[in-house]
């Protein structure tokens, strides 16, 4: 088994036939084909049925993808890593994000690092779910990861510092001073702007408000920060969203939680942070991150 083998059966399982598999990796159809029955053979088994026109995986295929996609990326990293050694200018990080992360806390970092890395390619993966991300990086996706704290994680974390989770209230409920804090349990019979189960945010915002003492109900569900933002604003109910991702024109509406919710964000990945991941967590840590909140709800 080696290398080209499994970039090969990757490109096959992607495209679904021999003829776009053999574009893809820039070989003849015939030594595609020869490639693949060389790394059934060497496994023992079929890895695929081929169909007329098409193919499919077997049940031995399917649990060899993962394992070979990973290999794969794992050896596309190890070229740019050795590229990177030699000229750190250049090259390429691909840096993946829970998405109110991406939205509200990355744009002046990666601003930074372009600023001091120009000849730098960014590539940004932006994943709705925290466990999304956590399986995507540990099955080969992107150089670094921002997020939350993985529940499990074997490689390297680094600490960033902490999100306040801020309400955004109504025209009708905002008090006057903006820096009064109010209690979560003040909303407590009216219905919330919610996120769509699909965004790790609706989790951790129903775990808040258990902790609180009720259930919130759904006058609308959203996949995004800014819609559940700029719906709160609106009027259509209260919504808890991470303070950083509420957007400028918005801050009239916010206020703070008299017991603060927050939750610990960290960059982290599978080895050892590359030359260029490395830099990318010194920019982070340029922007002021505020310390956890005294008494504060932690969301995990």
């Amino acid at each position: 088994m080696n290398l080209r083998q499994l970039e090969y059966f990757v490109a096959l399982a992607d495209e679904g036939s021999f003829t776009r598999a053999a574009e893809t990796v820039l070989v003849s159809q015939p030594s595609l084909s020869q490639q693949i029955r060389a790394l059934e053979a060497e496994l023992g088994g079929a890895l695929i049925e081929r169909l007329h026109r098409t193919i499919r995986l077997t049940a031995a295929g399917k649990v060899f993808l993962p394992e070979a996609r990973a290999a794969v990326s794992a050896a596309q990293r190890a070229v740019r890593a050795a590229r990177l050694a030699l000229d750190l200018q250049a090259g390429e990080l691909e840096i993946a994000a829970v998405r109110s992360v991406a939205a509200g806390l990355l744009p002046d970092s990666l601003e930074r690092f372009g600023r001091a890395h120009p000849g730098v390619l960014l590539r940004l993966h932006e994943l709705g779910h925290r466990a999304v991300l956590e399986q995507q990086v540990r099955d080969g996706l992107g150089d670094i990861a921002v997020g939350p704290r993985p529940r499990s994680w074997h490689g390297p974390v680094q600490s960033l510092g902490w999100e306040e989770f801020m309400l955004v209230l109504p025209p009708g409920d905002r008090p006057a001073s903006p820096e009064e804090r109010i209690p979560l349990d003040a909303f407590s019979d009216r219905r919330w702007v919610l996120f769509d189960p699909a965004n790790g945010l609706s989790e951790l915002v129903g775990a808040a408000c258990r902790a609180a003492g009720f259930q919130p109900q759904v006058a609308v569900q959203t996949g995004s920060v800014e819609a559940a933002a700029r719906m709160a604003a609106a009027g259509l109910g209260p919504a808890l969203v991470p303070g950083n991702a509420v957007p400028y024109e918005l801050l009239a509406a916010v206020r703070g939680v008299r017991a603060p919710v927050a939750r610990e964000l960290v960059a982290f990945t599978r080895g050892d942070f590359s030359p260029l991941a490395l830099g990318f967590v010194a920019a982070l840590r340029e922007r002021a991150w505020p310390a956890k909140p005294r008494g504060a709800f932690v969301l995990s």
